[in-house]
């Protein structure tokens, strides 16, 4: 996972952009020249542009793929309908990714400190990470009913195992040599977890909480589709089954949209507070 996980660090010279690093929109002036923004704005009217036109130009009907404008107009025209149910999603998603992440961190702590207790919890972890989460909604469903509850419970199973793996790694990844010379100062071993392994875990651990909260998002909308009458989820169910393209897929973008809130809001505190792993 390290080789495709962000690393965040600060570029001394001009940032380059790529899938991993989004130095470009989120790092200081000095790498942000105006070249680089005018290429940004340049291809994103290009790409946005030339799927107008060829929509237009081979008239695809609006069931099949509306045009970005047409996408943009149901957004601005149906967004205070649409509000409401991205409320709902965020509390699912901030609800269920408090208590998973924060069962993983504990378990990770665990772990770590105990090593025996991984053979007892790793089998229901790995349990829990190969299972369609979307699979038990329905029995969820069943047994708390068509509510936030069903919801929330999904997206902490979805997202705990991640932050779990993620914390487990990088308390892990501490120079032995560190914790040796700590023990010969007679640092206990709650001192040495706070102030060397956490400290040192902490860039595996925001890694652990995006992808969480990522894979929490997911989950989130897959149970709104599943069952209930609110929700995002609900609103793609809707919107398809009466053809209101544009509306599905101005949906759509509204959760792409705060997919990459959710990295770039991570990316910008691992650069604040885990800058130091470069």
């Amino acid at each position: 996972m390290g080789d495709i996980t962000p690393e965040f660090q600060k570029k001394r010279g001009g940032g380059g952009v790529d899938v991993t690093n989004l130095s470009a929109f989120a790092a200081g002036g000095a790498s942000r020249t105006q070249a680089e923004i005018v290429a940004i704005i340049a291809t994103a009217i290009i790409v946005i542009g030339g799927l107008e036109l060829a929509l237009r130009l081979f008239e695809v009907p609006l069931y099949i793929m509306p045009p970005p404008s047409a996408i943009a107009m149901a957004l601005i025209k149906d967004f205070p309908f649409i509000a409401p149910h991205l409320g709902h999603t965020l509390v699912e998603l901030f609800a269920g990714f408090a208590i998973g992440a924060s069962i993983g961190l504990i378990l990770a702590a665990v772990i770590t400190q105990f090593p025996f207790s991984e053979k007892i919890i790793a089998p229901y972890i790995l349990l829990l990470v190969t299972t369609p989460m979307l699979a038990l909604v329905p029995l969820l469903i069943l047994r708390f009913g068509f509510g936030y509850t069903p919801r929330i419970i999904a997206v902490a199973l979805a997202s705990g195992p991640m932050v779990m793996i993620n914390a487990a790694t990088g308390f892990r990844r501490v120079d032995s040599a560190k914790i040796a010379l700590a023990r010969s100062y007679g640092a206990s071993t709650l001192q040495i977890f706070w102030k060397i392994r956490a400290p040192m875990a902490l860039p595996m651990i925001l890694v652990g909480l995006m992808i969480g909260s990522i894979f929490g998002l997911l989950t989130a909308v897959g149970a709104e589709m599943v069952g209930g009458g609110f929700g995002l989820g609900n609103r793609l169910t809707s919107y398809s089954s009466m053809i209101q393209m544009p509306q599905f897929f101005a949906v759509v973008l509204i959760l792409s949209l705060l997919g990459i809130a959710i990295y770039v809001t991570f990316f910008l505190i691992g650069k604040k507070w885990a800058s130091w792993d470069a």
